[in-house]
């Protein structure tokens, strides 16, 4: 496929694709990387282009970008698709660009779309080739490629994050596609409202594809008044869209992000916030028994003894979306996201089990002290099982102080209360048992 085929235009090929930018001077966002005097204009005015990775959000340039720096380079650019591509198709692509670069010097730049798309025998297949330089490799990705390019791989090429693109550019980009009489709906005489138009922008969230296929959609479903004249409402657009576009993939950066978000926003006692993060993801599509799971976790960690009725509220609320489904359980994931960020937080719990889990590890598995042994059996009341043991109902208070940890660990403490809700009735309460080898005062830092 020759280069300069991605910019032929007809009237059946998409307006995304008629006004896609063919040269730096029309391509737009992306100033850290393409502006005069960044990397990447560095790296094509010194006729030098490394292997990379170009990764962003959906719209945002990437397959734009890699036509314009290999018809920049004056390379031959073959695009092939993770998603359809296999081994052979890669070998067959080498031995065409090794037959290129000896017989006619021609660089071949092979641009792999959605290359997390690719398994480690596909990735595989091309690190040598990268290597020798025989193509160099543009991938484009819309996942974090530390977890989906292989090390060998990702140690060839230099990744470059593109951003998305803002509401200027979104804006620039629609009112060239509305003004272009050759390639765009200039002929057209398309009007857009300043209202409509920033709602366009909005429901695009950043990816420039969708924003220009609801404007040629919107545009075709109006008819043009007695002058002509294609008047765009904010209805149509909305029609042209259905719903409005979330960046959202559920397996990528975003699940990950989103679910951090909202885990941080709980932590911090933003019940706003958390439910904004919420709205979200259950809005996006999450799997909400996926968001269930994680504020059970939360529970635990972060709001523990502090308010033990928040593990409560988070596991009916995990039985409630699995009971009445969706959309109905959206509600009982609120409540419970509410509740959990409004709740006193103490993570004691949390770091008394990771220090037992240490312990576990590096200390001996010593045998349970006798006196806590039950003795089933003549021959094990012989040996001592039991002998010594204090039974707590038959003291004051049913307590008594006696030993339950193993030698090795005997003077071990995991567990220092909080000061926050109910927590401060369990640090008092031990207090009074175990004095300070128990009961920590307030605000006594953890020995």
């Amino acid at each position: 496929m020759e280069t300069r085929s991605f910019w032929e235009a007809s009237e059946t090929v998409p307006l995304a694709a008629r006004v896609r930018p063919r040269n730096f001077a029309e391509f737009v966002g992306q100033e850290h990387l393409v502006g005069e005097g960044r990397v990447l204009r560095k790296c094509i005015d010194a006729d030098q282009l490394p292997s990379m990775i170009l990764w962003g959000p959906p719209g945002s340039g990437k397959t734009t970008l890699a036509y314009i720096m290999a018809n920049a380079l004056k390379a031959h650019f073959r695009p092939i698709s993770a998603v359809s591509a296999g081994v052979a198709d890669l070998r067959q692509i080498i031995d065409e660009a090794e037959k290129r670069l000896r017989f006619s010097q021609q660089r071949t730049i092979l641009f792999i779309d959605e290359i997390h798309r690719f398994n480690k025998a596909q990735q595989d297949a091309v690190l040598p080739y990268v290597e020798k330089g025989v193509v160099t490799l543009i991938g484009a990705t819309t996942e974090n490629p530390s977890f989906e390019v292989i090390s060998p791989l990702l140690s060839r090429c230099r990744v470059f994050t593109l951003k998305p693109l803002n509401e200027i550019e979104m804006r620039l980009i629609i009112k060239r596609a509305l003004e272009d009489e050759e390639r765009g709906l200039g002929k057209l005489k398309v009007e857009v409202d300043e209202k409509t138009l920033r709602h366009l922008i909005t429901i695009s969230n950043g990816d420039a594809r969708i924003a220009l296929n609801a404007l040629e959609m919107a545009t075709w479903a109006t008819l043009p008044d007695e002058e002509g004249r294609r008047c765009l409402t904010l209805t149509t657009i909305e029609e042209a869209l259905q719903h409005r576009a979330l960046l959202y993939d559920k397996t990528g950066d975003q699940h990950y992000d989103l679910i951090s978000a909202l885990h941080k926003s709980l932590r911090g006692s933003d019940p706003d916030a958390a439910l904004y993060w919420l709205g979200r993801m259950l809005e996006a599509g999450e799997d909400p028994l996926y968001i269930a799971r994680r504020l059970v976790r939360f529970a635990s960690e972060d709001v523990g003894m502090a308010d033990p009725q928040a593990l409560v509220i988070a596991v009916a609320a995990q039985q409630a979306v699995h009971f009445v489904g969706m959309p109905e359980g959206n509600l009982a994931l609120a409540e419970a996201v509410t509740y959990l960020a409004a709740a006193p937080k103490s993570n004691s719990v949390y770091k008394a089990y990771s220090q037992v889990q240490e312990d576990v590890a590096r200390s001996l598995n010593e045998p349970v002290p006798l006196h806590l042994r039950n003795p089933v059996t003549p021959l094990m009341s012989q040996l001592g099982y039991g002998k010594g043991y204090k039974y707590a109902h038959d003291y004051p208070e049913h307590f008594v102080e006696q030993k339950y940890l193993p030698s090795s660990v005997a003077n071990r403490r995991y567990y220092f209360p909080g000061d926050q809700g109910y927590e401060k009735e369990v640090s008092a309460r031990l207090k009074s048992w175990w004095g300070n080898k128990k009961g920590k005062p307030s605000g006594l830092p953890p020995s």
